[in-house]
């Protein structure tokens, strides 16, 4: 079976270091197209030049100007290339601008171990039938924000305050997650899940587009299929920025991904 989101990051080979991609118009939101998913993009495309070692372990993105859907071309410069993990340099551009530049480590977490240790507590969410859904969002909101419709989220009713003018200022946000095609979640969506939820200002008070700056992730382990749980959360904001902290968990309890970003306070109306 195909599905759609693997049509949407996917890649074609042009030389040893060059692939091109289509940057799908259903992952906009807001000025640009989603940061996760050009990760996915980027990440799908060192997954093909690293056939043995499919599976990013960590990723470090600079976000330098805002993608938009359409052609684009990824570039992949291989810097280590060891026994068990390789690190290599990726940049993605639209014609003569630079949208991201990237630095990965990536291994074969089958072969690293799926013994996954943590302090971290499992968010606690009710059942994704009493959770709020993203289908309820205004229209208006899901016109700036295309990529509502490429997943299912059932939000904590607890962390949807801000959806009636009341957020709780705690700046944190819970969601059951899952792609909309029934794709089940993998390594390389992982990377989109880290930066799927609305920014987590919303629950401060500050509704609006949060463009990334830095986006790091860490994938732990291969994810169970079934739904995803995630969690944002801030605690500090400074000169106009913030950072937002992500935690998913897959359907067996697992912390398999973490993420943390710097990304640039909503402007207010």
């Amino acid at each position: 079976m195909t599905y759609e989101f693997d049509g949407q990051i996917a890649v074609v080979r042009e030389d040893d270091t060059t692939y091109s991609a289509e940057l799908a118009d259903g992952w906009v939101v807001g000025g640009g197209v989603n940061g996760g998913y050009l990760l996915s993009v980027i990440g799908n495309a060192i997954r093909h030049t690293l056939p043995d070692k499919p599976d990013p372990l960590v990723i470090s993105a600079y976000y330098l100007s805002a993608a938009a859907p359409g052609p684009a071309t990824v570039s992949v410069d291989v810097r280590r290339a060891g026994g068990s993990v390789s690190t290599v340099a990726a940049d993605l551009r639209q014609g003569d601008a630079p949208r991201i530049t990237a630095l990965a480590t990536y291994g074969d977490l089958g072969r690293l171990g799926d013994d996954v240790r943590t302090t971290a507590e499992e968010p606690v969410l009710p059942p994704p039938a009493d959770c709020v859904p993203n289908t309820m969002a205004p229209p208006e909101l899901r016109k700036i924000a295309k990529l509502m419709d490429r997943f299912d989220m059932r939000f904590h009713p607890a962390h949807m305050g801000w959806a009636v003018g009341e957020p709780s200022g705690n700046g944190e946000l819970s969601a059951w997650f899952r792609l909309v095609d029934g794709r089940e979640p993998d390594p390389i969506s992982l990377l989109t899940v880290v930066d799927a939820l609305p920014p987590v200002t919303f629950d401060l008070g500050m509704p609006g587009w949060a463009p990334t700056l830095e986006l790091t992730a860490h994938v732990r382990a291969r994810p169970a299929p079934g739904w995803l749980k995630v969690r944002h959360a801030t605690r500090n904001m400074a000169g106009g920025m913030f950072e937002e902290d992500c935690e998913v968990w897959d359907s067996t309890g697992r912390l398999v991904a973490q993420s943390r970003q710097l990304a640039r306070q909503p402007r207010m109306p």
